[in-house]
């Protein structure tokens, strides 16, 4: 059944539930318990359903949905819940339909279907039980089609969630949602934001950042030998700078014999070495020209000023991450992300969260009493007996797997201090070792082959945590910022968030900040009593804030 605008606002009301939903360019479709329904066009209707919208993944769903100004509040993503679910490496239906099935998935689509993938007729899922793969590229020509496809997310969604539920809940004191689930609305929640965040971009200053492109690297067009003129006027003949084992051979004639020419070997030699300090220089400016030159400019920053990539919701151990080097900019360009006119940018970035995590997720009582102070590392280093510094790089080195160097000697009284979140650790690295497959503290399958990923193990079960309660945070801010239209996140960038807010909202938005690390917390780590704490602040240019 096709409705018209007028029937698919008279239906609104009911959709206050789960709402599967699937859009082509004719309209959309949805479905709920009761039946499903074609509607014409009027996606922005979709902004109006009071219940919680489920499709198969953001990619084709929401992307169309944000790009025509449509801000779903709340949803769940088959594709995201799959890969917490199950430890997939993709989110595509085929994937999903097959890893709900426990059955190996089909190869990834590419171009055009060959005559055996053609629909035999049976609908979405054929007739031997498999997902048709013409329905599964989701290149839908009628607004009917997407209604059946709509009605087949929410049983897939029914699966996903009672195997969600059916999952032990680690929190000591577990109150409200199962905490899978919970990990699962916000992974869901977090592949939305992702398509936000490559839809609205990061605000900058153009004529800052290609004037700091300018005197690092020179105007458009600069030949690379201009750089590299400075360095081999020391060294007075013509090497290959970019030639690690001609470099070596160039400066150990000179005088500096070292094992290699990394940047960070070569920095002590910077102030007595006028060779050193001007090579060091060349290779921040090579950075820059290869990486953040003037193509990437052209490729990334839009004519509105800002600066756009393709985001991933999870990686790896569950970890937000993004393409054009969003995640990695150098300081150099950081004064170049700037707040548009009457708009300044809030910067919150989370204080130690993965030794906190730890403490969390290990149950260790004396590193959650360390973890309820604003700084942990100072009551580390008091019960190791440590100067703080050492502390740091002790616990570091014990989420990491190092047992050497500075670290070695206090973390053997790590072992005495803190028993419990050591063992949590190595339990940890000794599944990775033996291919035994591990569950973050949220739910994510971590899939383990034997031999070699012990270290892995190790940082993973905290990261993976430490990343899961990340976005509840960032998908928390998100919904407030929505709900009172007063503003954007504009960067999600490991343990830190970056809003883009109204002049007169500013303190508004660091309240709602605090508001949200403290609900966020209050649901991930129920019954731990340890705190998480959040650096805040109100910026114009990101590289005035510290950190």
């Amino acid at each position: 059944m096709t409705l018209d605008e007028a029937a698919a606002r008279d239906l609104l009301p009911a959709l206050d539930g789960l709402v599967g939903v699937a859009a082509c360019p004719a309209g959309f479709g949805v479905a709920t318990a009761d039946g499903a329904w074609a509607v014409d066009a009027h996606p922005g209707l979709l902004a109006l359903v009071p219940g919680r919208l489920v499709w198969w993944r953001a990619a084709t769903t929401a992307a169309p949905l944000v790009a025509l100004g449509v801000r779903p509040r709340a949803c769940w993503d088959l594709g995201a819940v799959a890969r917490l679910l199950h430890g997939t490496g993709r989110d595509d239906p085929a994937a999903v339909w097959a890893a709900q099935r426990g059955t190996d998935a089909p190869p990834p689509a590419h171009g055009e279907l060959s005559l055996l993938e053609l629909d035999d007729g049976s609908g979405p899922v054929r007739a031997d039980g498999g997902l048709s793969p013409e329905w599964g590229r989701e290149r839908f020509d009628d607004a009917a089609a997407t209604a059946r496809w709509a009605a087949l997310a929410l049983e897939v969604q029914a699966a996903q969630g009672e195997a969600l539920a059916a999952l032990p809940d680690p929190r000591p004191a577990p109150a409200g949602l199962p905490l899978a689930l919970l990990t699962a609305y916000a992974e869901s929640a977090a592949a939305l934001l992702a398509v936000e965040l490559g839809h609205d971009g990061l605000p900058v200053d153009r004529a800052r950042l290609t004037g700091l492109l300018t005197e690092a690297v020179g105007p458009p067009g600069t030949p690379r030998a201009e750089r590299d003129a400075p360095v081999l006027a020391l060294l007075g003949e013509p090497v290959d700078l970019r030639n690690p084992l001609l470099l070596r051979e160039a400066l150990t004639a000179r005088g500096l014999d070292l094992p290699d020419t990394r940047s960070w070997r070569l920095e002590p030699h910077r102030s007595t070495s006028p060779l050193v300090a001007a090579l060091l220089d060349w290779r921040r400016a090579e950075r820059l020209a290869t990486t953040y030159g003037w193509g990437w400019v052209a490729a990334h920053v839009g004519a509105d000023d800002r600066l756009r990539g393709t985001w991933t919701a999870a990686e790896g151990a569950g970890r937000m991450t993004a393409s054009a080097g969003l995640h990695n900019l150098p300081a150099d360009l950081r004064p170049g992300v700037a707040a548009a006119p009457g708009h300044v940018l809030v910067r919150a970035d989370l204080g130690q969260v993965e030794p906190r995590v730890l403490a969390v997720v290990s149950g260790d009582a004396g590193l959650a009493a360390a973890a309820r102070q604003d700084d942990l590392y100072t009551p580390v280093a008091a019960a190791l007996g440590v100067e703080r510094p050492v502390a740091k790089v002790a616990v570091l080195a014990a989420m990491y797997g190092q047992t050497s160097g500075t670290a070695g000697a206090a973390l053997q009284r790590m072992e005495r201090a803190y028993p419990q979140a050591l063992a949590f650790l190595r339990a940890a690295e000794e599944a990775g070792r033996v291919g035994t497959d591990l569950r973050t503290w949220g739910g994510r399958l971590l899939r383990l082959a034997p031999g070699g990923h012990g270290r892995y193990a190790r940082n993973a079960v905290v990261q993976g945590a430490a990343a899961e309660l990340f976005k509840v945070w960032a998908v928390t801010v998100r919904a407030r910022l929505l709900q009172e239209q007063r503003g954007e996140v504009v960067l999600c960038l490991h343990d830190e968030l970056l809003l883009h807010v109204p002049q007169d909202g500013a303190d508004a938005a660091v309240a709602l900040v605090h508001d949200a690390l403290a609900e966020a917390a209050g649901r991930c780590a129920a019954g731990s009593a340890v705190r998480f704490v959040a650096d805040v602040a109100v910026v114009h240019r990101w590289s005035d804030a510290k950190g």
